[in-house]
């Protein structure tokens, strides 16, 4: 990625002061943050073998009314607490210029997670959301190109539904979360 988010780095929030400034979903949040177990010990100890390393940085594009934000940013913040690698979050609304560089698929859609080096170069991105429920929205958009066709409204509704399908029930989709960042963060 070519990308340079140098003039951001050290202007987010903790994590922790953004869930305690959250004004929505932040009851959600925190049990989704319980909730939270490693899937292997083989997994928890990848994570805290990247404690060494102080040349990375994880920049969290997110807001406290996203669904898939509360769903799988507690996963993503509960494992990075290993790594120890610098966590800082920007709320979308307040660095729309930071969440226009990272748009997916054309679109604003939330959370974008971000490693950088310490001089900013974006290493790896992750997000909105696991891959195999992106995949429906991914989906959607191609059959879907006219936002103003007249069962635009109705086929989203249906794909956020197999999104929520997708997902599951319980916490097995944090898992796939855990695997995901742990390939992305073996890449860089």
């Amino acid at each position: 990625m070519a990308a340079n988010v140098s003039h951001k780095l050290r202007n987010g929030i903790k994590p922790q002061a953004f869930i305690d400034g959250m004004t929505k979903n932040q009851d959600t949040f925190l049990s989704r943050k319980a909730e939270f177990s490693w899937p292997s010990e083989e997994d928890r100890a990848f994570f805290a073998s990247l404690a060494n390393r102080d040349d990375l940085r994880c920049l969290i594009i997110a807001a406290d009314w996203c669904g898939d934000v509360v769903r799988n940013i507690p996963v993503v913040l509960e494992a990075l607490k290993e790594t120890e690698i610098p966590t800082e979050i920007f709320i979308m609304e307040e660095h729309l210029d930071l969440m226009d560089e990272f748009l997916t698929m054309g679109g604003r859609s939330i959370p974008v997670v971000l490693f950088a080096d310490t001089g900013g170069h974006v290493l790896a991105k992750w997000g909105p959301r696991p891959k195999h429920v992106q995949d429906v929205m991914i989906a959607f958009k191609e059959q879907n190109p006219d936002r103003n066709a007249p069962a635009y409204e109705e086929n989203l509704k249906a794909a956020r539904a197999e999104m929520l399908k997708q997902y599951g029930e319980g916490t097995g989709y944090q898992a796939v979360i855990v695997k995901e960042l742990r390939e992305l963060l073996s890449s860089i």
